[in-house]
This record gives C-alpha cells, structure tokens and sequence, in this order.
C-alpha cells in the first residue's frame, strides 16, 4: 500500500513552471503588465477563440460573463444542477434566478429536452456545464436556444461553464471556441487541467463582449480610446496642439478587482505547454479504469457520447451502494484506510439549504440528477499518478465494491 495519500485530484508542478514564476517574480511586472495578455493569447491560439479575458478566478470569470449577458433582477439564468454552486450563484450575483435543468443519466450533463422545457420570457442565458470534461450536446442547445429567442423575441446568451473541459473537443471542435456559445468560462485552480494556482478566464468571438468583460475585470474602467464616453476630456487643449492625457481614463461601469497576476500567467503559460500530455496521461489511466470496473454487476462506469472527446476532469463512476451492502461515507472511509482519496461531484445545487430558501427549491426537482448524486463518486484520477497508484486504487475499489450482499 502506498505510504502518501493518492487524491482524488492534484495539480502537476515541475522544475520549468518554477522557473517562469520565479522569472515573473524577478521581473519588473507582478501585476498588470506583459504576461496576463500573453497567457490570453497563448489560451485564445489553443482553443480558437478571439478574445480572451483572465481572471482571478473560474468563479469570477462566470460573474463577469452573466454581467457581460446583462443579467439583471427578473432575469432567468438555466443551469445544471450537478455542478458547483458558482455556475449558478454567478446569475444571484447579478440579481438573477438560477433555474436547474435535469441531467443525462448516461453523460450527468444537462439535456437539451429539459432546458426547451423551463425557457421562459424571462429566460436571459443559458449555462451549460461540461461535466467531468465530456462536452454539452451544443448543437442541440443551440437549437433549443434559437427556437426559444424566435419565440419569445429577445437574445438568449449561452455561457459554457467549460471550467472541467480545457482540452476537450465537441465534434472535433477545441471546447472554447465558442463555436456554439457566446461565451466559455475556464478555471485554473490547482485541481483542474492546468492551474495558475487560483484563476479563470472567459473567451469569446465577440469584440464588443471582450471589451465589456475586460472592463467588468477591473472597476468598469476603460482606457480605450474606442470606448470612452468623454473622448473630449482625455485630451489638453490648452495650446494649438492638442497632447493626449495618458492618464486619463473612465468608469463607464460598476466592475470589480477580478484580475490575474503575471506570476499566475507565467504558471499557466508554461502549464499549457504540457496540456496535450496531461489529457494523455489521463485518458491512459481511464483506460486502465475503464477495463478493470467493466462488466461489475455494482459498478457502472462513466460514459462517453460519440460528439465528444472528453479531458476527464474527473473519473465518476456509479455504485450501487444498497446491493453493496455499505454506505457511501463508510465505503469512502475504508478506502481512506487504503491512503485513498474520494470525493462527491456534486450535491445538487438547489438542495442547498441557500437556494431552498431563497427560491423555493426542493429534493424532487431534477430526478436524475438525484438518482445521480445517490451513486456517484469520484476516484483518484490526475496526470502525476503512477501506474502502481492506479491498480493499488483498482484493488481496493474492486473488493469493496463487491459488497456484502
């Protein structure tokens, strides 16, 4: 038995991310300067976005994208249930009412079928999650989304919650080319592909939405020349040749301190470097995964659709507790015994005792995503385990999961 802890997720650091940070801290800029736009365009060339816009983190960036939408009071934002509680706290932010559409028991992403049902008028984005990694159906999101906009006569953004999907493709398409969205939201934080130690970004194709959304990263404050509101003002008139003030700059909006440190980007930038062997490393120990759980009459392992090819944030797999004979906190525990770490992805977001409260949501809303949570649990899965990791994991979760009965 290994003598560390095997978590169920960590970050992959090595000598040259150390290397530029240290680079970074010994530069002129540790914020604010040459670097952040570097990690943007080294981000926006790998997913075939135009625009990139960092961020302090996933959970900021998902703030800045609703505001970017014009989410205000009395709008509707539709979201995933099975998610972390930003992707729909990001709609409160603005004064929004997150609305939960049910899951795809095969994939534990959300169906475009549930979506078409709880669009309203009042309806202002839409947040689809790529659960684990494995891509939304977008097409048929999209065609949910135009038909509803038709319907109803007013623009409906799509955000793509792609903070599990870095490296990631949906019918070949790089997840983040907002091909399908107006929007995509990453997160770096240190157990997802790639990290910065914490941050996010958000990536568009819109112009008019970077510049918005680099303006709601920092104050509201602009200094594009394109973008000012008093264009006469940032100019001295007092003698025959007019001098720019490089100065002057305006608030045109109410925005926030959500920015990036070079000494993050510098991390990310050589970090993405080795994104392609991350998600090889990954998809060999879901291999390994995959071939050992399949065909266990408690186990059902996690499924992948043909349209995508997913980086597998996480390696989810179903057990069937009851026929076990175990709970899952003490089946959890007795792998713990084993100096192995799990963890639950997620509990539904409208069971949470905020959202019961403020929106009158209650245990029964979405059944898959319930008879989903009942079962689910994430097992160790990132780029640094070793192959003996792995079968010491396989081992113990094939004993247990044989259970009593």
């Amino acid at each position: 038995m290994p003598n560390d802890l095997i978590r169920y997720s960590s970050q992959s650091i090595d000598d040259d991310d150390i290397k530029e940070v240290i680079a970074a801290l010994k530069s002129s800029h540790l914020a604010q300067g040459p670097r952040i736009a570097a990690f943007e365009n080294a981000v926006s060339l790998f997913c075939s976005a135009p625009f990139a816009v960092a961020c302090s983190s996933g959970t900021a960036a998902l703030h800045i994208a609703c505001m970017a939408a014009g989410v205000e009071p009395g709008d509707e934002v539709i979201t995933s249930p099975i998610t972390f509680v930003a992707s729909a706290n990001c709609a409160v932010y603005c004064g929004g009412k997150p609305v939960f559409a049910d899951i795809d028991p095969a994939t534990y992403n959300i169906l475009p079928e549930e979506i078409a049902k709880k669009i309203t008028a009042k309806t202002k984005a839409v947040i689809p999650v790529h659960f684990a990694g494995q891509s939304c159906d977008m097409e048929a999101i999209v065609n949910v989304v135009r038909n509803a906009e038709k319907k109803f006569g007013h623009k409906i953004t799509i955000i793509e919650d792609a903070s599990h999907a870095l490296g990631s493709k949906y019918k070949k398409r790089a997840i983040g080319s907002c091909a399908f969205s107006d929007m995509t939201v990453l997160s770096f934080h240190p157990v997802k592909h790639i990290t910065t130690g914490e941050g996010g970004m958000v990536l568009t194709a819109d112009k008019n939405l970077g510049n918005r959304l680099k303006r709601f990263r920092s104050h509201g404050i602009t200094s594009n020349a394109e973008e000012l509101v008093c264009p006469e003002e940032a100019w001295d008139k007092s003698e025959a040749q007019p001098v720019l003030k490089t100065w002057y700059y305006e608030q045109n909006d109410l925005g926030y301190n959500y920015r990036i440190t070079d000494i993050q980007s510098a991390l990310g930038i050589s970090q993405l470097k080795k994104l392609p062997k991350f998600v090889q490393r990954r998809r060999e120990i879901v291999n390994l995964y995959n071939e050992s759980f399949a065909g266990m009459k408690n186990v059902q392992i996690p499924f992948e659709k043909s349209f995508s090819e997913s980086n597998f944030h996480l390696y989810v797999p179903q057990f069937d507790f009851e026929k076990m004979g175990v709970s899952r906190a003490h089946f959890m525990q007795e792998l713990k015994n084993k100096n192995i770490q799990t963890q639950v992805h997620y509990v539904p977001v409208y069971t949470q005792p905020y959202y019961r409260k403020k929106f009158g949501t209650a245990w029964g809303d979405c059944p898959n995503a319930e008879s989903y949570y009942q079962k689910c649990l994430s097992i160790p899965l990132y780029p640094a385990m070793t192959d003996e990791e792995a079968r010491h994991v396989i081992s113990a979760v094939k004993a247990l999961a044989r259970g009593k009965k």
